[in-house]
């Protein structure tokens, strides 16, 4: 009786020459793997190709590696590719238009779906990739076409790029007009896609001391965090302090002055937009545009090539994995954490009328989701064509094996997943008991990494928040729109209040509601957040109601219509003061609220200092001067409006880490429905008037004035105080401590809270900034950090130099002149209110665009602006008469703020 092979137990190789053993099916990886021998083992899967090659790419001007054991074929048009290369094991063939040879080895199997070859020779740098050859039946999903060229799912390098050409569509198609036209269903295509396909490089990562400098990774305790969200190419691409060479790459995030601001700034961990290799969708390449954001994966090991300097690029594949490496290193070296955004949910090939790139050329079937019963069609539940089917073990061993070496080789601390509710679905349910989220929580090194779902995705019942179970965190959609309809929509129109006392008790306390059922959650599964790269900046949210997404060549049908935004009076930039103010006051309310609630808070990149994408909400396609952070406005030689409210922003991070109050993990799971007045000895209500609510008004949406108290075992108590109305009020804050202020949302518009019946006024002098001398300084923690703010809003020298000629030519003082009411980079207007000694001006309504306005900008965006939300303008700051002037602890608190205030003495028991 001949006995079969256990899991996991080692067989007698049988394939020629393969140099590792070969594994149970369950067991055996993919790849490409360097051997003793000077050559490689080469393992792909393909459960239903008849037969699969391995391809080998090298350049005419250089001697071929594998003269002697390949036949070449001859150039015949009496036989075609296809049958030269079946009858033998290895041939080669001239590629004269690219000027390379290419040599196919015809691979061994299939064992159990797996295909073998020991390749004799193999170097770092070489360039490769598969065919695969099978039944062409696309109404059965099997779409092989040995035609084409296909990506090495585990390639760790990539070069090139997807012509926008028939041949690397599987299907016979033609481009009209600039678009692809055929039938997905129809006939095989017989184009040779080599050339018009990118390529997968071969890296030897082998070195046994390639591990030697990495630094210890921070472990930033879930307390302490900050995430901080960025684009690798926008966050750095207009930085003035960097050479142009490292502008909008890895090696410019790695910059000393780069390091220096962010810890200036205090956030802990950085959340990069995905920096796996990626593809445009077809979509977008026949209307000539990218995929900025990045979330159309073309290799899940392979970082992104274009983030690279010019000079890593030139270096090839294996210097630009080390540009990230020491990315990564220097991060680590600087105190931060890297989060990566991946993309596992679905592929850059699309639907069944995309391009055969690697997995749908190889096994379309097992690879993608299909509904039951028809293999033909594709299941999409990410809204990009397909979707990676987890119910699959070896495609969960393919993402595991990718985070894993991630973390492993490159040293990420965490992963956010996008769409984390496809990742989870088991028959079409979503089920947080699924293999995949297991697997990952089970894995002693992925399990202790920072793991962070967006838990929605596009498919039936998508939306999941908080059931996600331990250790995931989770992005808390709840949280954005409870806090920007409480200081948006509401500021702005008063009379349709939707969110009350209740709801933000509860946002502010880590959202128990959802994240305090399951034993090791709290509030720091809760990622808070207010807007992030997908949607409206900060500030847009307060210059914009309606989304104008028109740059993207959709008619503006792209991007969400629900952003609970509002525009104050004017739709877009305006120099009036007054909706200026306004909008600059609910910007710093939203993001007080951000850092002051309990849970993880994440910043989206150039909010502390006022980025705009001028009202488009759905930018993942701009690849430009609308989604690039601008920094020109550095050279100014005194603090601006912009640095003040960075700076503020940075006092508040630094305070929020200096207090152990929201070091209480486990305080917060026992949170429960707050809005349902359960009791609890660490946090406490009041209204301003010093009770305590009842139960009304829990559930008064017109109550927007509380006190939040927040208290310590060992440490000083902490009082968060929210006046949500539009006038000054006065609080009687508790009465058995003393109280002095930390932090105010209304500090950079010289307003303070204050003891007493009056808040406290604070002009700002003129006050030097300390870019223009010196780079920025090391962080302090211990110390408010004095570091220069960066801003979108800043103005290009060039167009301050103008501006200022210009105001001088009219009779006005160049210094006068109001630069931080009409900032502008790129022909952009800031929203900051004008200097303090400007008189108010009549609603001047919307400003036209500057001539240095991109054109398409001023085409597109200007003529859809319109006012269409009245601008809501207190009349007076009448005090409430019911308090007592005289009692204990009163104090008098800004109109619309969030304020945070530390118990000056712990009081005696």
């Amino acid at each position: 009786m001949v006995g079969r092979p256990l899991a996991g137990r080692i067989r007698t190789p049988t394939i020629l020459g393969m140099q590792l053993p070969q594994l149970h099916r369950y067991a055996t990886r993919p790849g490409l793997f360097f051997t003793a021998d000077g050559g490689a083992d080469v393992v792909a899967r393909s459960e239903t190709a008849e037969q699969l090659w391995f391809s080998v790419l090298e350049p005419l001007e250089a001697p071929s590696k594998f003269f002697n054991e390949a036949v070449r074929l001859p150039d015949s048009a009496e036989y075609s590719l296809i049958e030269q290369m079946r009858r033998y094991p290895i041939c080669t063939r001239m590629l004269k238009g690219m000027r390379m040879r290419e040599t196919l080895f015809r691979m061994d199997g299939p064992r159990y779906g797996l295909w073998y070859l020991h390749l004799p020779k193999a170097w770092t740098g070489m360039h490769y990739g598969y065919r695969a050859d099978g039944a062409w039946d696309p109404e059965h999903g099997l779409r092989f076409n040995p035609y084409k060229f296909l990506l090495d799912p585990y390639g760790k390098g990539i070069e090139g790029a997807m012509a926008l050409d028939p041949a690397p569509f599987a299907y016979e198609c033609a481009i009209e007009d600039g678009l692809v036209r055929g039938d997905a269903w129809g006939s095989m295509s017989t184009l040779d896609s080599v050339g018009k396909m990118p390529m997968s490089v071969a890296i030897d990562d082998r070195d046994a001391t390639k591990h030697d400098a990495d630094p210890s990774h921070p472990h930033v305790p879930w307390s302490k965090t900050v995430i901080y969200e960025l684009h690798v190419k926008g966050f750095t691409a207009n930085a003035t302090w960097l050479p142009e060479e490292k502008r909008g790459t890895y090696a410019g995030l790695a910059d000393p002055i780069t390091l220096s601001y962010l810890q200036g700034l205090g956030v802990t961990s950085i959340e990069l937009l995905p920096i796996m290799a990626k593809q445009p969708e077809v979509f977008l390449q026949e209307h000539g545009k990218t995929n900025y954001w990045g979330y159309s994966t073309l290799g899940f090991f392979a970082p992104e090539p274009s983030y690279a300097t010019e000079t890593a690029r030139r270096g090839g594949a294996q210097a630009v994995r080390r540009e990230v490496i020491e990315m990564v290193r220097a991060l680590h070296d600087a105190g931060f954490e890297v989060i990566m955004d991946v993309v596992f949910n679905h592929t850059c090939e699309g639907g069944n009328e995309g391009p055969s790139m690697c997995w749908r050329g190889l096994d379309n079937v097992s690879f993608y989701r299909h509904p039951a019963g028809d293999a033909g069609r594709l299941e999409d539940t990410t809204g990009c064509g397909n979707t990676i089917d987890f119910t699959e073990t070896h495609n969960i061993t393919f993402a595991v094996d990718a985070l894993s070496y991630w973390a492993k080789r490159i040293g990420i601390d965490g992963f956010r997943f996008d769409l984390g509710v496809s990742l989870a679905r088991l028959n079409g349910d979503f089920t947080p008991y699924h293999p995949f989220l297991y697997a990952l929580r089970s894995d002693p090194m992925l399990g202790n990494l920072k793991l962070i779902m967006e838990p929605w995705d596009v498919g039936p019942q998508g939306w999941r928040t908080g059931q996600f179970l331990s250790p995931f965190a989770e992005w808390n959609d709840r949280f954005r729109d409870a806090t920007r309809r409480f200081w948006v929509s509401q500021t702005a129109d008063p009379s349709h209040p939707q969110v009350g006392m209740q709801e933000m008790a509860t946002r502010l306390c880590g959202s128990a509601d959802l994240f305090a059922t399951d034993p090791g959650r709290g509030a720091t599964n809760s990622v808070n957040y207010i807007t992030c790269h997908d949607g409206f900046t900060l500030n847009d949210l307060t210059q914009y109601a309606h989304k104008h997404n028109e740059l993207n060549g959709e008619q503006n049908r792209d991007g969400s219509t629900n952003n609970n935004s509002a525009n104050f009076g004017v739709e877009g930039p305006t120099d009036d003061p007054l909706v200026a103010q306004m909008r600059e006051r609910v910007c710093m309310d939203l993001l007080g609220t951000l850092l002051l609630s309990l849970g993880t808070p994440m910043l989206l990149a150039g909010d502390e200092f006022g980025n705009t994408q001028y009202g488009n909400n759905n930018a993942y396609c701009q690849d430009n001067e609308l989604t690039w952070l601008g920094w020109d406005w550095l050279i100014d030689e005194s603090k601006t409006p912009q640095f003040r409210r960075m700076e503020s922003v940075s006092r508040l991070i630094a305070v929020r880490k200096s207090l152990d109050i929201y070091n209480h993990e486990g305080f917060f799971t026992r949170l429960s429905q707050l809005g349902l007045l359960k009791q609890s000895s660490r946090v406490q209500w009041q209204l301003p008037d010093g009770t305590t609510p009842i139960e009304r008004d829990w559930f008064d949406l017109s109550r927007r004035a509380f006190t939040m108290r927040l208290r310590g075992n060992d440490e000083q108590d902490v009082l968060i105080v929210v006046n949500g109305g539009s006038d000054d009020r006065r609080f009687h804050l508790p009465a058995d401590a003393q109280w002095h202020l930390l932090w105010s949302s209304t500090e950079s518009q010289g307003e303070r809270p204050s003891p007493g019946t009056a808040i406290e006024r604070v002009e700002f002098g003129p006050e030097p900034s300390l870019w223009p001398q010196t780079s920025p300084p090391s962080y302090d923690p211990d110390q408010a950090p004095v570091f220069p703010a960066v801003t979108t809003l800043g103005a290009a020298e060039q167009l301050v130099r103008e501006s200022r000629a210009h105001a001088a030519q009219d009779g006005a003082h160049a210094h006068d002149l109001p630069l931080p009411g009409q900032d502008l980079h790129g022909g952009r207007h800031s929203r900051w209110p004008v200097e303090p000694d400007r008189p108010p001006t009549e609603h001047a309504g919307p400003v036209e665009m500057p001539d240095r306005l991109d054109t398409a900008i001023r085409a597109n965006v200007s003529p859809a602006a319109c006012p269409s939300v009245p601008v809501v303008r207190p009349e007076s700051y009448a005090e409430p008469a019911y308090l007592d002037d005289q009692a204990p602890n009163v104090w008098t608190v800004p109109a619309l703020s969030i304020n945070i205030l530390l118990q000056e003495q712990r009081p005696e028991d």
